[in-house]
């Protein structure tokens, strides 16, 4: 498989953009190599500069669930470019798209538009906070909400130990407002707020996390995170960037049935555009501005063509829909432990709906410290073999994969087919 151009624009990219990249992930670093620089897509396939063609499990990062440019999500997004690219001002589309949203969400009783999961997520907590009037806020070891400064905190040395910054550039003063506790570990949860000193405000994670890998939530662990938050008068908020519309029609919280406060929406909704969204309980989102005084804003929320991408997309999101990606996607999870099992290589996934992790480990993952026991290098090596066979996955051990209504039988078993070839290469 030729690489000579990727490998020239790569070159270029460094001198260009920080570290050759716009997102680390993108670098590859996790497992070897040089980026792809793609050009084109359509369906379940991408094809990259040197015109290699790759069945596509990254899906921009989960949002593609019908696929790469379906037909009418391109018409809409055509016919609304024409009328304008962006008015920063009102429209009727971010309207209808909000109440579509709150159709299929319920929870979401009024919400605001912003350009990313990160937006979403860290206005989500600045809500909480002018609501509770509290400063602390509790999150997951292994959930990932974006790049903003509080988030980006990593566990201290004991249940009632204030975070530490985990990049460089976050003040301690801000990172000490954030507690870590254990994924799936009511226990634990309760330790760390009862550490908080009665100040935390919010608990915030991904209801299925996607950035440790795959790890559904245990039973019980959402109900019971929703009782103490009822009983400690914290806003329980729900992180559905990455699993919200994909592992059910409304999300983790109706696939488990556990109401959230605050939830925060990604890209899905805007159809790959740029899009996220806040939303929740209408007492608790009137704290925001202008209705407010918890201040946020955002001159690009609520682009037309994003908002008109997204309804084209929310619009086929129907029962069928999720039958057909529940039952493509078990045919690729069975397939693969099927696949590990006859060579005898220690492997296990977790999957919920289309979003699933393959895990190179003998043990099943249900935090992070499973997912991080797992064997990084021969992910590593699994990865570039199926590159080099046209199958593009999430280039980390710890990212989810995600099936699309656009991946056929025949691209399953294309798929399987690479992969006995791959791992018998392991």
């Amino acid at each position: 498989m030729s690489n000579e151009q990727s490998q020239a624009l790569a070159q270029r990219a460094r001198e260009a953009l920080v570290g050759g990249v716009n997102s680390p992930v993108r670098a590859f670093k996790a497992v070897g190599g040089d980026p792809i620089f793609f050009a084109r897509s359509a369906g379940a396939h991408m094809w990259d500069v040197d015109g290699n063609r790759y069945i596509d499990y990254v899906g921009s990062w989960g949002p593609m669930i019908l696929g790469h440019t379906d037909g009418a999500v391109l018409e809409r997004v055509a016919a609304a470019a024409a009328e304008g690219f962006s008015f920063g001002a009102c429209s009727e589309l971010e309207v209808l798209t909000a109440e579509k949203v709150a159709q299929l969400m319920p929870a979401m009783e009024r919400l605001r538009m912003v350009n990313s999961g990160t937006e979403a997520t860290m206005s989500a907590l600045r809500a909480a906070r002018g609501f509770t009037g509290r400063s602390r806020i509790v999150k997951f070891a292994g959930n990932y909400h974006g790049h903003g400064d509080s988030l980006l905190v990593k566990a201290g040395s004991g249940a009632t130990t204030f975070g530490v910054p985990d990049s460089a550039g976050v003040p301690p003063d801000i990172a000490r407002a954030t507690l870590t506790a254990n994924f799936n570990d009511l226990d634990d949860v309760r330790r760390v707020v009862a550490g908080g000193d009665g100040d935390v405000a919010a608990i915030i994670l991904e209801p299925v996390a996607g950035n440790m890998g795959v790890v559904p939530p245990q039973p019980g662990f959402l109900e019971g995170l929703r009782e103490l938050c009822d009983a400690e008068g914290i806003v329980l908020i729900f992180d559905e960037v990455m699993c919200g519309l994909r592992v059910a029609r409304g999300g983790a919280q109706d696939r488990y049935g556990v109401t959230p406060d605050l939830t925060c929406l990604g890209k899905i909704i805007g159809g790959g555009f740029p899009v996220g969204c806040y939303g929740g309980r209408a007492d608790i989102m009137d704290m925001v501005s202008p209705a407010g005084p918890v201040y946020q804003a955002g001159t690009l929320s609520g682009n037309p063509v994003a908002m008109a991408a997204g309804l084209a997309t929310l619009a086929q999101l129907d029962d069928a829909l999720y039958d057909n990606l529940e039952e493509t996607s078990d045919i690729l999870e069975q397939g693969l432990l099927g696949l590990t099992a006859e060579l005898g290589i220690p492997a296990t996934t977790n999957r919920v709906g289309s979003m699933m992790t393959l895990f190179f480990s003998p043990d099943p993952v249900a935090d992070y410290a499973g997912a991080t026991a797992c064997d990084t290098e021969r992910f590593g090596l699994w990865w570039r073999a199926m590159r080099a066979q046209g199958v593009f996955l999430p280039p980390s051990q710890f990212e989810a994969l995600f099936i699309s209504a656009a991946h056929t039988t025949g691209d399953i078993e294309q798929t399987l087919e690479a992969a006995r070839v791959a791992l018998k290469s392991l």
